[in-house]
């Protein structure tokens, strides 16, 4: 089975978010984090992840990350403050390596 992750990425400002969709999340936060994540993220040194939403399939994960991008501001930031309250780095923390991001 494969696994889909939808995942939200800011600055340590938190004043610009990215919004992602990948199968291979510790891959694609790596890259990002050493600037190979793209220039948007390049400029704006986006490499904190504070949000990760898990999918089975590929087409609920686009459906998932163009749904956050289309929200306001103040709805993404309650998106990631309903998970995340501390808007802690995900990645530092281990969840976006191993099985605990796969289980929950």
């Amino acid at each position: 089975m494969h696994a889909y992750y939808v995942y939200v990425l800011t600055n340590v400002k938190r004043n610009v978010m990215y919004i992602g969709v990948t199968n291979d999340l510790e891959r694609r936060v790596a890259d990002h984090c050493d600037g190979r994540g793209g220039a948007f993220t390049r400029r704006y040194r986006l490499n904190t992840l504070v949000h990760v939403e898990e999918f089975q399939y590929i087409d609920e994960a686009i459906a998932r990350e163009k749904e956050i991008k289309g929200w306001r501001r103040s709805k993404k930031d309650a998106l990631v403050e309903a998970s995340n309250p501390t808007w802690a780095d995900l990645a530092d923390h281990g969840v976006a390596k191993g099985p605990s991001l796969r289980s929950g």
